[in-house]
């Protein structure tokens, strides 16, 4: 397939998601076959793209989404439709509907994050600083085979960018593909610097006042470099990585 044979929007759309999850396998995000990203169909507010449950996220293509309406329909595509994928992503878009990309993984550190009594990002990192007032909390009750469950996350998230789902991962949220893993990229760091410094058993030193406020407003005053925005400048880099290593995502 390729971007002669549809909307030139829903192909970039496509090449730009097939290029997440292989860079969640660049990354060590993802678990083989498992997990799940989603991103609503352009021009459209009731359906999504995503991958068909089997393929590993080495081998997704842009040419091998699904298109699910949010009762469950397949309307393109062939390839099953995995149960949690669709139980938590429908309730999600259909929640938020200016949330157009959805990211969920079993991430090593946002899990390990997830695992702890107390799974709070403190606010001892500049990465961490990024996610002030951003991150929600939803607990664990068990894998998403309905819709309820889905629901609950979403009642959870609220309107905040992050879902730390305890005891299970995370769930990332964007306006695009790119804003949904620069999300997923950073919280990863920030989340793997702090499970680090708790390892040594030393308290670990938070950013204190003013310096934690001026940082979280200085996030949103420099978030474009002479009128380019830092988050499609990240996402365009990455893919270029990929380019370079002979990727065929873009297929």
């Amino acid at each position: 397939m390729s971007d002669t044979l549809m909307d030139a929007a829903e192909w970039k759309a496509r090449v730009d998601l097939a290029a997440a999850h292989r860079l969640a396998v660049h990354f060590g995000y993802h678990e083989g076959i498992d997990n799940h990203f989603t991103l609503l169909l352009p021009g459209h507010a009731d359906r999504f793209l995503l991958a068909p449950f089997g393929l590993h996220w080495s081998e997704i293509r842009a040419s091998d989404f699904l298109v699910v309406d949010f009762a469950g329909n397949k309307l393109a595509g062939t390839g099953p439709v995995e149960d949690t994928a669709f139980h938590i992503h429908a309730p999600l878009h259909a929640a938020r509907p200016d949330v157009r990309c959805v990211m969920h993984t079993h991430m090593p550190y946002g899990t390990a994050l997830s695992m702890l009594d107390e799974p709070e990002l403190l606010m001892a990192s500049q990465n961490a600083i990024g996610f002030s007032g951003l991150v929600a909390l939803c607990d664990y009750e068990g894998l998403a085979l309905d819709s309820g469950e889905g629901r609950r996350m979403a009642a959870a998230l609220g309107d905040k960018a992050v879902l730390l789902l305890r005891n299970h991962g995370v769930v990332t949220t964007g306006a695009s593909v790119a804003e949904a893993f620069n999300t997923l990229y950073f919280f990863e760091r920030a989340a793997m610097t702090q499970i680090l410094a708790q390892s040594s058993g030393q308290k670990v030193r938070l950013v204190g006042e003013p310096a934690l406020s001026r940082t979280v407003e200085q996030y949103t005053t420099s978030a474009k470099v002479e009128g380019l925005d830092r988050i499609d400048l990240h996402f365009a880099a990455l893919r270029r990585m990929l380019d370079r290593q002979g990727s065929d995502y873009a297929q």
